[in-house]
């Protein structure tokens, strides 16, 4: 982490002084970007009189007190407080008046780090992400003490690197890890209920949403020893607030030495750095479908008739179902079970579709049985979606749909840290797509399913469930009463 910063520090025109305790450390990192920027060169990316510029203003000094003449600097050590503590108290015995000290922190209160400091004013955080020259965003964080300025020069100085700064307060996660909580912590959820194993539920959200990683691939990538203290550290920081639980799944693979990709085993099974899943489910072979019946409360009714027009099915209009009809719910948060219960229909004949996006948007449908679902109806409900070739796939009942689940946990956390403040809806949706490469920011996913139908989602959740983890936010309660954009800034 460090030798990328100090890479983007001497490409945007610093001199930059390297320093590690370790005898030798400074020095392997000044060559390591030497074969860097020679690389760049050999691949005709960068002119070799440039690379040489480059090289030329980075140097490897062999103590702290070298720093002194320094203007910034900047801390990427352990992450454990004691010792950041105690190195910014030596470096501001050290360095000018005016010198900005800036602390790497992805996890540690910048307020606490600076809390021995003579002047905390001149300390912020500067949270890039790895590796820091591809990932192009970087969290600028004031501590109680902070100053403006120090924030806006830091700000200006990430925008010389080419990087997008952004603005947070120092809260545990600051943006980024903080709107990343409701991916996985859901999906392990919707694993542990039984819903859908590992890579389905990985299917359904990147052909759904469109995430480039399915949040199991994703914690694999990232591995279970990083991930999972993530988990732990921020809900204990937020004194056990229920969106953030960690789940015993990650605990208990991680206590098994499942990290994930990088061991060669975890949610998947590696084969030379390939993960190993199962193939899809085939689709059954139907001689005669029988008609279909949509409940009037269905979700996008009228989209789900032009679809099942197109598919070819036989459509019943009655007020009820005939005996042999298959019956289609649409529900947003609710369950299968509860809307066959409620609207009384048969449950052995009723499955549910997720309706909540545009089918057209989407390369996957998917279905729900509930306990009584008959097979030959399971197997009608999935030959008639697949008829166009379309994925499909068929999970067990739960409180609304896997992408439902885990898009309204995402739109929900999101929603509430504009609530605490946490940083601007701009800034937020922009550090979770650079920072974690979701297909739309948090903000944005809402405003396109529709806040008020993401305020239903949860509203139905914490029905099902009675559990506060889908307490809406009253940043979402308010707009989706209103119909505003989630990305509207408050006066």
């Amino acid at each position: 982490m460090g030798r990328g910063i100090a890479q983007m520090a001497a490409q945007a025109g610093s001199q930059v002084l390297l320093y590690d305790t370790q005898p030798g450390a400074a020095e392997a990192a000044r060559s390591a970007l030497q074969t860097t920027w020679a690389t760049l060169v050999n691949k005709g990316k960068l002119e070799a009189a440039q690379a040489q510029a480059y090289l030329a203003r980075v140097d490897a000094v062999d103590s702290l007190a070298a720093l002194s003449a320094c203007q910034l600097v900047i801390e990427a050590v352990v992450e454990r407080l004691d010792v950041k503590r105690l190195l910014f108290a030596e470096l501001e015995a050290l360095v000018q008046p005016g010198t900005v000290l800036a602390t790497n922190t992805s996890s540690l209160s910048v307020t606490a780090i600076g809390a021995g400091l003579l002047r905390p004013e001149r300390l912020a955080g500067y949270h890039f992400f790895n590796p820091v020259p591809l990932m192009r965003v970087v969290e600028v964080i004031a501590g109680v003490h902070t100053a403006v300025q120090v924030c806006e020069r830091l700000a200006a100085y990430a925008r010389q690197f080419g990087h997008a700064p952004v603005s947070a307060q120092d809260t545990p996660g600051f943006i980024v890890n903080h709107a990343g909580r409701g991916y996985g912590t859901e999906a392990l959820r919707v694993v542990g209920e039984r819903v859908a194993d590992f890579a389905t539920t990985d299917r359904i959200l990147k052909d759904q949403m469109g995430f480039r990683l399915g949040p199991f691939e994703l914690m694999d990538l990232t591995g279970l020893d990083v991930s999972h203290p993530v988990m732990e550290t921020i809900y204990h920081q937020y004194f056990e607030e229920p969106r953030y639980r960690p789940s015993v799944i990650t605990a208990q693979r991680l206590a098994g030495g499942l990290l994930g990709k990088k061991v060669g085993a975890g949610f998947y099974a590696y084969a030379e750095g390939v993960a190993q899943s199962l193939p899809e489910p085939t689709v059954p072979d139907i001689a005669t479908l029988p008609p279909v019946w949509v409940s009037p409360k269905a979700a996008r009714r009228v989209e789900l008739y032009q679809l099942l027009k197109q598919l070819g099915a036989t459509i019943e209009t009655s007020s009820i179902p005939c005996a042999s009809a298959l019956i289609l719910v649409a529900p947003l948060g609710l369950d299968v079970t509860t809307l066959a219960a409620v609207e009384r229909l048969d449950p052995a004949r009723t499955v549910g579709i997720d309706m909540m996006l545009d089918d057209n948007t989407t390369r996957r449908r998917v279905l729900a049985t509930n306990p009584a679902t008959r097979r030959d109806m399971r197997n009608a409900a999935h030959a008639l979606f697949a008829r166009d070739g379309k994925a499909v796939s068929v999970i067990r009942d739960s409180g609304g749909f896997v992408t439902q689940r885990v898009v309204a946990t995402i739109v929900n956390i999101a929603a509430d840290m504009c609530q605490q403040g946490v940083c601007s809806p701009a800034d937020l949706d922009l550090a979770v797509t650079l920072g974690l490469g979701y297909p739309l920011g948090p903000l944005a996913m809402g405003d396109r399913i529709g806040p008020a139908n993401v305020l239903e989602i949860l509203f139905n959740l914490q029905t099902v469930y009675g559990d506060p983890r889908y307490r809406p936010s009253p940043w979402l309660r308010r707009r989706g009463a209103l119909g505003l954009s989630l990305l509207q800034e408050e006066e």
